[in-house]
């Protein structure tokens, strides 16, 4: 299984779009058989679905995701895992472990339009440190 984790440094990027990168994972019998982090090629509509498709990606991890987008990723067999925090490799030790649990989206609806992964802040309400 491959999986994509949205990812800004060490840590799971909150929003899906603008990461900096994805760091691509394959995961089989339990271990981690290759991992590879590449610059998000852009964002904008249906794209990155198709994108990481291509790259035969099974799933994505990130904060968060609008529902269209995460539609999209359904619409080509990807499973949106949202809701997910921390540095990468807990969440890559969670999902070998298969202990690796979603929540609510990170994301509030409409936060993200109107730019993709060149603005560097987010329209979120303030949040606690």
């Amino acid at each position: 299984m491959k999986i994509a984790i949205s990812t800004d440094g060490d840590f799971v990027s909150a929003h899906f779009g603008r990461c900096p990168s994805f760091t691509i994972v394959e995961i089989g019998d339990n271990k981690v058989l290759g991992k590879d982090v590449i610059d998000n090629p852009g964002h904008h509509p249906g794209f990155l679905p198709q994108f990481l498709n291509k790259e035969g990606v099974n799933a994505i991890i990130a904060g968060g995701m609008g529902q269209r987008a995460a539609e999209l990723f359904a619409d080509v067999g990807i499973e949106a895992v949202v809701g997910v925090s921390g540095s990468v490799n807990e969440v890559i030790d969670k999902i070998v472990a298969g202990t690796l649990a979603g929540g609510e989206s990170l994301c509030q609806p409409g936060l993200g339009k109107g730019y993709g992964v060149d603005k560097t802040e987010c329209e979120h309400p303030d949040e606690e440190d």
